[in-house]
């Protein structure tokens, strides 16, 4: 009956991934998969994760269905960490916020319910883009385009280019973009750019639709929605999906939201019935592990000031790995332009680098690094660090 499908050639970071492992190697450095780890290349639990999973388990609840929308706690403690505790919106009731399966999950809810709302409405995703953006909307019947954001020559933004496409996409597009820590680049746009931005999606009448899956791994957690919280002020209605997979390292949990900014509380309402009706018809229903955990944490003021601490130590050691790589470029490659890594932001860093010189890292030296040039930062630690920058200079010489 299945004979004539196609075999499914797997995820291309996934596969480096594997092949990373399989390197019998002992130096070899892994920058392809998008994790955080520690300064000993430990994939790290929370302490405040951990105490918060005890608490809630020592309780000895019944496991019963949660409601399709999710825990109210874990909803409003979404809400109030990236819309901000006093924002007028949530006073307002004017956000409608479910509990999702991971970012990806988020999007996907996003897609479907877009697709029904406005059957003929187009995606336009920012060139280059995580591949998943295109393969999830694709998946929910919204044909997907791009729009400039990259520029090689700079290794940064492209701003007149994003500026000039989104300008002209017909009313009722819908526009991914990334409140902060670009996945892939890692080029954002500056606080001054989103302002400048903003009154075109308003006056064109397109629906924004942000993904922030890094949040507080830019500048801080408050810095990082700004973009979120500016759009909010100028009135827009717009999506966003969050996720906790990275800033609380529970990847494994599928935490996640998605939450859509409306003009009105009966209008929020209605959308909520219709997430609802998404959810119903693919899962029913999110699981309560995690999202127990994480409301326990952002509810309490302790336990959130010592997440909010965790996070920061985890955006100072990638900033600090950037740096550090910056530094020790300049003095084995002066000829080379390393700036880029400190411009840049997150997670990841777009290196420009070519293919052959992607493959003369892998094949000499070990270092995995996805095909586009995009690094992992955090795979870099203070074992590591100068031996990926040695490498680099070796291949840019």
């Amino acid at each position: 009956m299945f004979e004539h499908l196609q075999a499914y050639g797997g995820d291309p970071i996934f596969r480096l991934n594997e092949a990373f492992h399989a390197d019998p190697r002992d130096r070899k450095v892994n920058l392809t998969i998008g994790l955080y780890y520690d300064d000993q290349g430990r994939l790290p639990l929370l302490d405040v994760a951990r105490r918060a999973e005890e608490q809630w388990a020592a309780k000895g609840q019944p496991r019963g269905y949660l409601p399709i929308e999710g825990l109210a706690s874990y909803r409003s403690a979404v809400q109030k960490l990236v819309f901000g505790a006093d924002s007028k919106v949530l006073q307002e009731g004017r956000v409608a916020t479910i509990q999702t399966l991971g970012g990806s999950g988020a999007l996907k809810v996003g897609g479907d319910f877009l697709h029904e709302a406005y059957p003929n409405s187009e995606m336009w995703i920012s060139d280059p883009a995580w591949d998943n953006h295109h393969s999830i909307f694709r998946g929910s019947g919204i044909p997907t385009h791009t729009y400039r954001y990259y520029d090689p020559a700079t290794r940064g933004l492209d701003f007149t280019g994003l500026m000039e496409d989104i300008s002209v996409l017909p009313e009722h597009s819908i526009v991914l973009l990334h409140p902060c820590c670009h996945n892939p680049t890692g080029a954002d746009l500056s606080d001054e750019q989103w302002l400048q931005l903003i009154p075109v999606l308003q006056q064109r009448k397109l629906i924004p639709f942000l993904d922030m899956a890094y949040q507080g791994f830019g500048r801080s957690l408050d810095e990082d929605a700004f973009a979120v919280r500016a759009m909010v002020d100028a009135g827009l209605t717009f999506l966003l999906a969050n996720s906790f997979s990275k800033n609380f390292s529970y990847y494994s949990e599928r935490c996640g939201g998605l939450s859509v900014v409306c003009q009105s509380a009966d209008e929020a309402g209605r959308v909520l019935g219709q997430l609802k009706a998404v959810v119903r018809r693919i899962y029913s229903n999110p699981p309560s592990h995690g999202g127990q955990a994480i409301a326990t944490i952002l509810s309490d003021e302790s336990l959130l000031a010592e997440w909010t601490a965790d996070v920061e130590t985890m955006r100072q050691r990638i900033a600090a790995m950037r740096k550090r790589v910056h530094d020790r470029l300049k003095e084995l490659a002066p000829q080379y332009d390393s700036s880029y890594f400190v411009k840049q932001q997150g997670m990841f860093c777009y290196t420009g680098l070519t293919k052959e010189q992607i493959q003369k890292l892998r094949d000499d030296f070990g270092v995995y690094v996805l095909e586009s040039g995009r690094i992992s930062v955090p795979g870099l630690n203070q074992s590591n660090v100068d031996y990926f920058a040695e490498s680099l200079a070796a291949v840019v010489a």
